[in-house]
This record gives structure tokens, sequence and C-alpha cells, in this order.
């Protein structure tokens, strides 16, 4: 049996990266905070709810790790053990992909219960800044998401089915991989097929682009867009009430 502790752990998502597009609750938890850990898509300026807390930055990028996953487990054990209330800050939403799963599990070896704040998630925001219908009655009928690569840097498997499906399909943490992604739809879906990619979602400093299956690498090589980005395949992205069509026009609010 473990002590029970008179610290906390609560696991929080920021949003898509706008800082107004966090829930009340998720406000309230980082202004009692003792000690906030947050990642490298969480807005920065989230932290200033936060004026006595100690803040530590545990992002995560491709080939660059400030922490490694389970030392992080370890501060966040730790903190709580202390007594402090601790914040676990992620972007978007907790339940995706955030790896809130792998924390929870290793708190709960030590005794402590974490409690689970949710966000927007990040291709929900950023769908509904530039008015991407995901779904559309009797046309759109479901939606897709999947990481762009697995544990071991490659494709998800799921991308292959995801391109025979008619999902509306999203795809996280897939840019690096966009080429090879491409060539797996284009083996069940025409050249014409459309795509979306938008960089820094939600933020002054967003970037998109809209191309095809056989045009969006050429595309996202022309704009410039590069990692964190999403994106969104599918007859969605050309939707007649998406904002897609007036590029030069459109700057997120």
């Amino acid at each position: 049996m473990h002590n029970k502790t008179k610290g906390s752990l609560t696991i929080v998502g920021a949003g898509p990266g706008d800082p107004e597009l966090i829930t009340l609750k998720g406000i309230h938890a980082i202004k009692r905070a003792d000690v906030i850990l947050y990642d490298a898509l969480v807005n920065p300026s989230l932290l200033e709810h936060n004026v006595t807390g100690e803040h530590f930055f545990v992002g995560k990028r491709k080939g660059a790790h400030s922490f490694k996953q389970n030392e992080i487990n370890s501060m966040l054990v730790d903190f709580v053990k202390e007594g402090k209330n601790v914040v676990r800050l992620k972007g978007g939403d907790v339940s995706v992909f955030a790896r809130a799963a792998e924390e929870i599990d290793y708190a709960a070896l030590f005794g402590i219960s974490a409690t689970l704040i949710p966000g927007i998630s990040s291709f929900t925001g950023i769908a509904a800044a530039h008015r991407i219908p995901l779904t559309r009655r009797c046309q759109y009928e479901s939606i897709w998401v999947t990481t762009g690569y697995t544990c071991d840097g490659k494709p998800s498997q799921d991308i292959e089915n995801a391109a025979q499906s008619s999902a509306t399909v999203v795809i996280l943490m897939g840019t690096t991989h966009l080429s090879e992604i491409m060539s797996i739809f284009r083996k069940h879906k025409p050249d014409d097929y459309p795509v979306g990619i938008v960089q820094n979602g939600t933020l002054p400093n967003e970037k998109w682009v809209k191309g095809t299956l056989s045009t969006i690498v050429r595309r996202v090589k022309e704009e410039g867009i590069s990692n964190p980005a999403t994106i969104f395949v599918g007859p969605a992205v050309t939707d007649p009430s998406g904002l897609w069509k007036n590029q030069q026009e459109f700057q997120y609010a």
C-alpha cells in the first residue's frame, strides 16, 4: 500500500494553439497549480495565468526531446509526493496522441489518481477555424484520425486502411512522411483528390496550403510548410463553406 499524498495531478488539454481556446476549467487548474509541466504545442502565454508556481518545459519535437517520457513520469510523481498540486499541460485534447495514458498508468503505481480536463482537439479546432466541415450530412459521414508514423518511425498501417475509406482523413504528425503518405493514398484515390495542410493552426503565424494528391508535396515545398502541421484529405477540404478558396484574404482572428 502507498501512503496517500496531499498533492494532486491534473492533466489539462490546452487546445489547438490559440490561448483563448482552452476551457475555463483548464484555466482554473492552471491558476491553482504549484507546478506546471508543459509541452511544445502549448501556447506559453497560458502560463501567465499562474504567477506563483514553477514552470517546466518538457516538450518534444522530432529528434529533439527536452526530457524523455520516463523522466517526465518521474517528475510528475515526485512533485505530487512532495505535496504539490501538479498540472500536466498538453496541446490539443488529453486523449488524442498525448501520452496521457502512460502518465496516468505510472502515477497509479504510486497511488496517485489523475484528474483529466479535456481540451479542444487540434484537428477539430483547426478545421472549425477554417470552416472545414469534417462531416456533412449525406456526404462526409465519418472522420478517420491517425498518426503519420508509428513508434518505429514508419507510416501507420491505418493510413493504408484510411485511404480506402470514404471518410475525411486527418493525419497528425505526418508532414515528414508526406511524400510516402500521398503515395499510399494514390493507390486508392484519383490524383486530383483534395488535400489541405495547416501549420501552426489557430496561431498568428499560421500557414496553410491546398492541393491534390499529385500536387501537395510540391506545394508544401513552395510554401515552406513544416511541422507542426495537420493534414486533411478528402472532399471536405474543398467544401464550398470553407475558407481555403480565399487563402490570400484569410487571417485567423
